[in-house]
């Protein structure tokens, strides 16, 4: 003889029209998700592992972890250099 066990804490089953509303919301926000705004930036995990930017132009910028770190690393040096190197560097109109 088996026996059965009930638990207490069981909450209704959602309706149909309830799942219908939420998958509906989910693929809005989803959909939401994948476009960001004009100009915003967003990450993303490439297939292979790596951390892509994108928003910075027509093609993500992808490195992986440790190159971010690197990169990140001098991020001080980086803007010193802009500062000095003002007047050579291109700026890109929006």
């Amino acid at each position: 003889m088996r026996a059965i066990v009930v638990s207490q804490n069981l909450k209704p089953m959602p309706t149909e029209e309830e799942m219908q509303a939420e998958i509906e919301r989910l693929r809005a926000e989803n959909e939401r998700l994948k476009k960001p705004a004009r100009g915003q930036l967003s990450l993303r995990v490439s297939e292979k592992g790596a951390l892509s930017v994108y928003g910075m132009g027509r093609f993500p910028v992808t490195l992986y972890r440790e190159q971010w770190e690197k990169l990140l690393g001098m991020a001080d040096e980086i803007r010193q250099f802009i500062q000095e190197n003002d007047h050579l560097l291109k700026k890109k109109e929006a």
